[in-house]
This record gives structure tokens, sequence and C-alpha cells, in this order.
């Protein structure tokens, strides 16, 4: 059915938990057998719902077995008046912010959490800028297991940091930034403590792009010129691209969009890898953005997501907070689309790139936003304009919304 491989020397690796390459310590990776698909048209995918599991097929667990809160299924939003405002032939929005927490990763999480069970764990763990734990925590209490998470103090937003706790995971603050709740969280995988469920894990990613089919999917299994993503730990638009290979392999699909990854300018070390020609990168000591989801400063699947970058004919740029709040409030009153801060870098890199001619007018493109305005309130509230105060008086408020 499957096969995870290790991404940097090629290596077959059996053991179902450790979270890289015994031989040269590189990422992990799943190479599916698509003999099962083969003998399928992409039509036939259509008897099951829209969402992640219709697309079982191309998934390494079994998915009568599927650990799932019917996530998936999310909108892809036709954007006429943010094309006419940019200036672009074709906007889609893909709105990942409707999955059951509010984010992509609950595409992930559905597929971890259900290896996690196949392979009888008790405990599952993760480290978070929050939106991965939110999930994980929904995802384990569904299956009944302990969800450990540990976030970088102070880092976290509101909205996701609140949900972690309500689903009852056991939150742990760690003194210091994501990469360092990173490093401890594999350390207690390696001692047992916990399964690993980061998107080091290579079934995560397997979740993930399923997005990915979705968006040609709902396009009637047209391909768009490109996609636009927010870039974190880098796992997301690596997974785009390896849905991409495997429809094209089969020949549902004769091309690959150009995958383009947009980073915050203040935790960009795959844009400056990317600027440099290099298919390595520099860790950033220390990240800072508005938009917390993708404050990572050793982006995990960097590597990964150079090759998807290069291998589309893609690019990679950045955006500075600024530039991101202007983006997320143009979708938000334009189109009703409330998305959190990271979510609006595809959308305020797709500015930048039409108005620096990278991204010509007549393409089609699909911005994917990955997850909702209610992760980051106290952000937005920040970023609008202060609440207007009347008396309880037809003429007092009269006066003020003048």
């Amino acid at each position: 059915m499957y096969k995870v491989k290790c991404f940097e020397c090629g290596s077959e690796v059996d053991d179902p938990f450790v979270d890289s390459c015994p031989k040269c310590g590189g990422l992990l990776t799943i190479e599916m057998d698509l003999d099962e698909a083969s003998g399928l048209r992409p039509y036939d995918l259509r008897k099951r719902p829209l969402g992640v599991w219709r697309y079982a097929p191309f998934l390494p667990v079994d998915a009568s077995k599927a650990v799932s809160l019917l996530e998936g299924g999310t909108p892809l939003y036709d954007c006429q008046n943010l094309r006419s405002r940019i200036g672009i032939k074709s906007v889609h929005v893909k709105y990942e912010g409707a999955n059951p927490t509010g984010s992509f990763k609950d595409r992930g999480m559905t597929v971890g959490v259900t290896r996690a069970v196949e392979l009888g764990c008790g405990t599952v763990g993760c480290a978070s800028t929050g939106n991965t734990s939110a999930s994980l925590s929904a995802y384990a209490a569904k299956a009944g297991r302990t969800c450990i998470v540990l976030l970088p103090s102070g880092k976290v937003a509101a909205g996701k940091l609140a949900q972690a706790m309500f689903y009852g995971a056991k939150v742990v603050m760690v003194d210091g930034n994501f990469d360092d709740a990173l490093r401890v969280t594999r350390q207690l995988a390696r001692e047992g403590v916990l399964y690993l469920l980061n998107s080091i894990n290579p079934f995560r990613p397997e979740g993930q792009k399923t997005v990915a089919f979705e968006i040609v999917d709902q396009l009637d299994f047209e391909v768009p010129d490109r996609i636009i993503l927010p870039v974190g730990n880098a796992g997301n638009i690596s997974a785009v691209h390896k849905a991409f290979e495997e429809w094209k392999s089969l020949g549902w699909i004769d091309r690959i969009p150009k995958l383009t990854g947009i980073q915050a300018a203040g935790s960009a070390p795959l844009v400056k890898a990317f600027r440099a020609g290099s298919r390595g990168f520099i860790p950033e000591a220390s990240p800072e953005t508005v938009a917390t989801a993708i404050r990572i400063g050793n982006p995990v699947s960097g590597r990964k997501a150079l090759k998807a970058i290069y291998d589309t004919g893609g690019y990679a740029t950045d955006v500075t907070d600024e530039q991101i709040l202007d983006a997320q409030k143009m979708l938000g009153r334009m189109e009703g689309v409330g998305v959190e801060p990271a979510s609006a870098a595809s959308i305020a890199g797709l500015i930048k790139l039409v108005d620096e001619g990278v991204v010509a007018k007549d393409e089609r493109v699909v911005c994917i936003c990955t997850g909702n305005v209610l992760k980051d309130p106290d952000t937005v509230m920040r970023s609008c304009a202060e609440i207007l105060k009347a008396k309880p008086t037809v003429e007092d408020v009269r006066r003020v919304i003048a």
C-alpha cells in the first residue's frame, strides 16, 4: 500500500516510531502504491462526500477506521471583487478556516491520529504555534487518547490556546520559541512518552495534501496556473506538491501549478534561500511577526518546500506585517471572508507579486487561506478602528455614525 522512505537518501524505514532517517537523519516521506487508484477515473471519487476521506485511495491508513470530525470539504470562493481590485484574471480563495477546529491542520490530524490508533498509542503530542495544538487536542479527544501539547510562552493567540485547553489537552508553556518546543517534544517521543504528531510525522502531510485534490475537484478537474500558500513549518506546500505529482503520475492532470510560498518578513529563512538560489536554508534564530502561525525560524519541511517551489517553477517572497494586516482586512471587507493574519499572507503575497510582475495578470490563481479569523481576535481588534461610543439616544447614535 505504501512505503516510508527518507526524503534525503531514499532509504526505506521500517520503524513506525522514528521521526527521521536512522541512516542520515533526513526527513521521512511516504511513497504511495497507486495501483488501487489506477483503476479509477477522477469522477469515481465523487461517490464519497467532498472531504478528506473522498480521497481514501491516496491515503496510507484504513479509511474504515478513520478518526474523523468531517474535515475538508471547505469552500473555494470565486473572489470577483478581489480580482477586480488586484487586476488579475481569476482569484479563488480556498478557505481552510471552515474545518472543524478552524484550520487546515485538521486534514493532517485526521490521518495522523488514525495512524496513532492503528499503532495502539495511548498518548499523542505536538509542539505548536497554536493551530496544531487545537487540532490535535480535538482529534485526540475524539479518539479517546491523552494529548500533550508544548507551546512557546506568550507566543500563542488566545483563540488557539483556548481550544487546546477546552478539548482537554495537557498544555505546557515552554520558555522559548516554537523550535525549542519542537526539540523537547521530539525527545519525549524518542523516550516513548508520546507519539509525535507534528508535520515531521510523514502521515500528517498525507492528509494535508487533500487540499490540492479538492481544489482541482472543485474546479471540475481543471488545474489553476498558480497556488499561493502561507509558509511556516512548510509542510503544507510540500504536501500540495506531492498531491499533484501523484495525480500527474496517473494521468489525471497534465501539469502542476506553480507553487508559491509566502513568509512573513521577520520569519523568512526559505525566502532568503530562494533569493540565493539555494536548496538549503539558514534558520532564523529569533523569528518575529504578528502572524503567529508562521512565526517559525527553522521550518522542519523547509527543504521539501524549496524543492516544491523549484520543481514547479514557482516563487517565494516575504511580506511585512503591515501588508499582512491590510490584506486580511481587504479580504474581509471585499469578500466577507475572515482569516487569521497568517492566512492573509497568501493574499498579501499575491498583491505584491502582481505589482512586481511576477504573477501575470492573465493567470488563474488559488490562494490557500489556512485559518479562521476567530483564531486571533486580539490582533484583529488592535488593527481595526476603535469602537464608536454613544449615549442611548437616536440623536447621539446619529452623531457618532455621521
